[in-house]
Order: C-alpha cells, then sequence, then structure tokens
C-alpha cells in the first residue's frame, strides 16, 4: 500500500501540471470551456492519475520482471531459436491487439481495408523486433541497421510525392506512434535488457536498447508501403469529438470498451509467458501467481487510464484546439510548447524508459537530466506542429533534416546516447500524445485549414513527438562528452600542478 501510495503521489506531480494549465488558460480567458467540460475533465483526471499509478506499480512488479525473465532465461538456456519465435509471435499479437492500432486503421478505412493494415503493421512489428534480436546476437551496430531503414523510408516518401501522395507522409509516420503503446514498452525493454545481460559485455551499455526503435520505424515502413500500391484516396472527415451529456455513463461505457481491447492484448502476453514458464522457465508456483497479481493490477490501471482518456480528454482537446485557433499566433506556440513538456511528463510509459536507463548507464545519465531533455524536446516538436499548421508546409522539411542530423551526431556521441535516443521516440509517442496532444492539432487545424489540408497538417504530430527525443538526447550526449572532456583536462592540469610543487620541493 506504501509503494501504491509513492506512485500516486508521482503520477500527481505528473499529471496535475496540465490540468492546472487548462483551468489557468480557462480562468484568463485564452480559451472557454463549459462547466460541464471542466466538470468531465477533472473527473477524468483523477482517474487518469489512478490509472497511471496502478499501472506503474503493475508493470515495475510483473511486466518488467516477465521481460528480464523471459529474455535472460531463454539465452541462459541456449534457446535463440524458441527466443526468436517468441519475439516474433509477442509482437505479431501484441500489436493487433493495441487498442491505438485499431483507432489508425478506422482512420485510413478508405484508403485500405481495415485487416490488411492490421495484420501488415503487426508482421511488420514481429519481424523487425527479429531484427532488434539478433542485433543483439551478432553485435550489429544499431545505428548502421536504423539509418539503413530510415533511407528505405526516405526512398519510398520520394515514391509517394512523386506519386502526387505527399499527404499521406504525415499520416504514415504516425502510425510508428501506436506500436509503442503502454502495453508493449515495458516488456520489449525488459526482454532487450534480459537478452543483452547474459549476451553483451559490461562495456556495451547499449546492447539492451532497440526493440522500441525497430517496432516503431518498421510500421511506418509498412504504411508507406500500403499508401504507394493503393489506388484509392484518403479523404478525411473530422470525427465527432463532443462530450457525452453524462460522464459516468460515457467513462464506464469506455470502460467496458477497455476491458475487452486491453484484456486481449494483457491475455496474450501472461499465455505466453505461462507457456515459456511451464516449459522453459520452472520459477515455481509462488512467483507465478506473484506476476499474475502485477498483471492484473497493471490491467485495471491500464483500463482506467485508457477509459478515461478516450471518454474524455480527446473531446476536452479537440475542444482546446478548436478555441486555441483564434487566439495570437506567438500564443498558440508558446502554449503548445508548455502543453507538450508536460504532457511527456505524464505519460505511462516514461518511468518506465527513464528508471531502465538509470539503472543500466549505472547513474552515468542522471533521471533529472533525462527528463527536463525529454519535456524540452516535445515541447519544442508541439510547437513545431503548431508552426506547420498555422503557416501550412510539408512535415519533410522538418522530418528529413531532424534525421539526417541525428544520423550525423551519431558518429561523433558514445553509442549509449544514439541508442536511448530512438527508443525514447517510441515511447515518448504515447496515449496521451495520440489522445490529447492529436486533438488540439486536429481542432485547430480544422478550423484554420481546408477540409482536404487537414489530413496533410492536422497529422504529423505524433511523428513530430517521436523525433524530438532523439534530437533533444543526442544534443545532451554532446554536452556530455564535451562535460566530461572539460573535467578530464582539469584533473589533469591539477596532477600536473601537483608534480610541480613535488619537483620544487625536491629542487629546494
Amino acid at each position: 500500500m506504501k509503494e501504491l501510495l509513492t506512485e500516486i503521489k508521482k503520477s500527481s506531480f505528473s499529471v496535475l501540471p496540465i490540468y492546472i494549465l487548462v483551468i489557468i488558460l480557462c480562468i484568463c480567458r485564452v480559451i472557454h470551456l463549459s462547466s460541464y467540460e471542466i466538470l468531465s475533465f477533472s473527473l477524468a483526471t483523477i482517474f487518469v492519475i489512478l490509472g497511471i499509478s496502478l499501472f506503474n506499480y503493475g508493470a515495475e512488479h510483473a511486466m518488467t520482471p516477465i521481460g528480464r525473465m523471459v529474455g535472460k532465461g531463454l539465452t541462459k538456456q541456449g534457446k535463440k531459436w524458441v527466443l526468436l519465435l517468441v519475439v516474433f509471435f509477442f509482437g505479431f499479437f501484441i500489436t493487433i491487439a493495441e487498442p491505438d492500432l485499431s483507432v489508425l486503421a478506422e482512420q485510413t478505412k478508405t484508403i485500405f481495408d481495415k485487416p490488411i493494415i492490421i495484420i501488415s503493421i503487426g508482421l511488420s512489428v514481429g519481424f523487425f523486433l527479429l531484427l532488434a534480436l539478433l542485433k543483439i546476437l551478432k553485435k550489429i551496430n544499431l545505428i548502421r541497421i536504423l539509418s539503413t531503414l530510415y533511407m528505405v523510408s526516405f526512398g519510398l516518401i520520394a515514391l509517394l510525392a512523386y506519386n502526387g501522395k505527399e499527404n499521406l507522409v504525415a499520416l504514415c509516420f504516425d502510425s510508428g506512434g501506436v506500436t509503442t503503446g503502454p502495453m508493449t514498452v515495458p516488456f520489449l525493454m525488459a526482454l532487450g535488457a534480459g537478452v543483452a545481460s547474459v549476451l553483451a559485455r559490461k562495456s556495451e551499455q547499449d546492447a539492451s536498447f532497440g526493440f522500441i526503435a525497430f517496432s516503431s520505424i518498421g510500421p511506418v515502413i509498412v504504411m508507406l508501403i500500403l499508401s504507394l500500391v493503393s489506388n484509392k484516396t484518403l479523404d478525411y472527415v473530422p470525427e465527432n469529438y463532443e462530450l457525452s451529456d453524462n460522464f459516468f455513463i460515457s467513462y464506464f461505457t469506455a470502460v467496458l470498451v477497455k476491458l475487452k481491447e486491453v484484456g486481449l492484448s494483457m491475455g496474450l502476453l501472461l499465455a505466453c509467458y505461462l507457456v515459456i514458464e511451464f516449459i522453459f522457465l520452472h520459477s515455481g508456483i509462488k512467483k507465478i501467481l506473484q506476476l499474475i497479481k502485477g498483471l492484473m493490477i497493471a490491467y485495471i490501471g491500464l483500463v482506467l487510464f485508457l477509459a478515461a482518456v478516450d471518454s474524455t480528454y480527446i473531446g476536452v482537446g479537440f475542444a482546446i484546439g478548436l478555441e486555441l485557433s483564434s487566439a495570437n499566433t506567438f500564443v498558440i506556440i508558446l502554449i503548445a510548447f508548455v502543453i507538450g513538456c508536460l504532457t511527456v511528463l505524464a505519460e505511462p510509459a516514461i518511468k518506465i524508459l527513464i528508471s531502465q536507463v538509470e539503472e543500466m548507464t549505472n547513474g552515468l545519465i542522471k533521471r533529472k537530466h533525462l527528463l527536463i531533455t525529454l519535456a524540452f524536446g516535445v515541447g519544442v516538436s508541439i510547437s513545431l506542429a503548431m508552426i506547420r499548421i498555422i503557416f501550412k508546409f510539408s512535415i519533410l522539411y522538418i522530418v528529413v533534416p531532424g534525421y539526417i542530423i541525428c544520423f550525423i551526431l551519431s558518429f561523433f556521441i558514445p553509442k549509449i546516447y544514439t541508442a536511448i535516443a530512438f527508443d525514447a521516440g517510441g515511447v515518448a509517442s504515447g496515449p496521451l500524445t495520440s489522445s490529447f496532444i492529436l486533438p488540439i492539432a486536429l481542432g485547430i487545424s480544422v478550423q484554420l485549414n481546408e477540409a482536404n489540408e487537414v489530413l496533410s497538417y492536422g497529422f504529423g504530430i505524433v511523428a513530430l513527438v517521436a523525433l524530438s527525443p532523439l534530437l533533444s538526447i543526442e544534443i545532451l550526449g554532446v554536452y556530455s562528452m564535451f562535460s566530461n572532456k572539460r573535467k578530464k583536462s582539469k584533473e589533469i592540469k591539477k596532477v600536473l600542478k601537483e608534480e610541480d610543487k613535488i619537483i620544487i620541493s625536491f629542487g629546494d
């Protein structure tokens, strides 16, 4: 109970700043929300805090240990072929059960069939996770594989532009965020850490990272290919984001939906683990029951969180976007920056990423520094998204130079920063980004852009959020590198001064 109360306290400090900012904007009359919208937002925030707390507790006591046990246990026993199969099937089944993927498939059903997109993205995640595992097994350089994959994606973008389908690029890049939800992130990161703990040397701190990066770029490539071969056109029709007249009916209806959706994902994870447990691991019934208990707590927390986000946060976000569209350009950009900084702090999987980074680097990369870097980077990316909506320019003007800079920096900084950066991109673009910030962008775009322009400029915000940690963390790596050089230089000067003193004393 003490641990759970601690989690509630931490979650409150993460989520309440967003709530307080919205209330301040209402008081200052920057936006105008009805009393019912504010009440619904207030009640939903309580469930968001409770949901994140339960999820973080459950993930720490079940999802992360399961990932480590599976990765470490199968690798130690030399069951590499089993490990490859487990990773592939886990990636496939959990991805097709991911709630965000169903939302994406629904939004794009006029360009390709819903089953095709779900199965294609599921297979792509399974395949690309195999690449991530092979990277550890064969000790292949992460940046070499990722740079090749991004070059492939840029080539496909060029083909899309040549065929007059450039307006689909933003949506394709957004698809990378739907596969790195709170269900997959804890398990995948722990799985990578478990495998790396057996196979990697202590000096190879970056070995455990990369699973999230690969599961993000795979869907982007698949979506670009599907967009290229499709002969249909995608006409975006804004959804009805208005809040229900009764919060509790709306919320508990969403709870019932999420119980089924999250239950499918959690059930597949549990079934996969139990099969491996009884055949290979043999941890004991007491340990199994503890893990099942943790999974149930994470399940309840995720249901409470996602139901609040879907039933209320999406509608309130869209309403905020409609209201902000009439504000001054500078005000929109400034508010977008602050909302971006605060939202990333409340993403459920951020805490898991930061904890693993601190553990894998033995405290070399501090929690505070990483959190500030991520918050600032996401804030800048949301501001850029608003600038793009207002001034109407292609997302390629940001994405292509951004990734080129990332790959150039990767040659000069310690490998650990690059590995963390690419994983952080997938983690930062979580459910709050797609269900609160994206509706804000769509609300502004619906008001400021023509109907046929919303697809080009309203979407793409998830892609920019995924890009920002890459740049910000690699810049942190550059700062760290120069800081260490200065530190070493001072130490050398100090040693030389002491030697001079000794020489002088002998001379006397």
